[in-house]
């Protein structure tokens, strides 16, 4: 289905290498099946401390995702989850070889994308994609697309935030592909069209009232 340049896709998870391959940068996905989440306290006890994933995971599914769910236990041990907020993914550049190694993971979600190096030299050899969540605040409209919570371990070593959430998904979404089989990066791409064009911005400014404040028509003496 084409919505402008983009399509939508709908992917049953576990994902397959060549469900992945049409995938174009921009395009919107929506997800079915089961997803993990999967952050900082999980990377460190698999990679770190050297634990196995919890059994049958892996087999489940081969989607993850760097979030931390809005969730809270109820007194019969039942969770309720009303959003699922996403957590910026350049922050696992490093650890994602080693992640790939012990999870197999093939598509991981997140939030801001990674770097063209990071698919280049990770993803791509892998088959591997990237998907990153839709602006800011969209944890609710993400929620809506869980059907159940399947499973949570860890919760007591790594907390709520931290734990492993194996989450039953239907119509989740929308992500966009960040990532293609070349290794390029969406952002990266319209970060480089923005750039060539910002100076611009600055031409015929007239000169600041309140300069004393910060105020610049020279990019170079932003105090941000």
């Amino acid at each position: 289905m084409a919505t402008g340049s983009r399509k939508t896709v709908r992917l049953k998870t576990p994902v397959r290498r060549e469900d992945l391959e049409q995938l174009e940068l921009g395009d919107v996905v929506y997800l079915e099946g089961h997803v993990y989440t999967a952050r900082e306290g999980v990377y460190r006890r698999v990679i770190t401390e050297g634990h196995k994933l919890p059994e049958g995971l892996t087999e489940l599914t081969n989607v993850s995702f760097h979030c931390s769910p809005a969730a809270s236990v109820n007194d019969d041990a039942t969770f309720n989850i009303g959003a699922v907020t996403a957590t910026a993914s350049f922050r696992f550049g490093a650890l994602i070889p080693a992640w790939f190694e012990a999870s197999d993971c093939l598509l991981i979600l997140g939030k801001g994308g990674m770097t063209e190096e990071d698919y280049r030299n990770v993803f791509v050899p892998r088959g591997a994609r990237y998907l990153t969540t839709v602006g800011y605040g969209t944890g609710a409209l993400l929620g809506r697309g869980i059907k159940n919570v399947k499973a949570v371990h860890w919760l007591p070593e790594l907390g709520i935030a931290q734990a492993i959430w194996v989450l039953e998904v239907e119509n989740f979404g929308p992500f966009l592909v960040d990532s293609d089989g070349e290794g390029r990066s969406l952002f990266e791409q319209h970060n480089k069209r923005l750039n060539q064009r910002i100076e611009g911005l600055y031409d015929g400014l007239k000169q600041p009232a309140l300069s004393r404040m910060g105020e610049t028509v020279d990019r170079r003496e932003e105090l941000i």
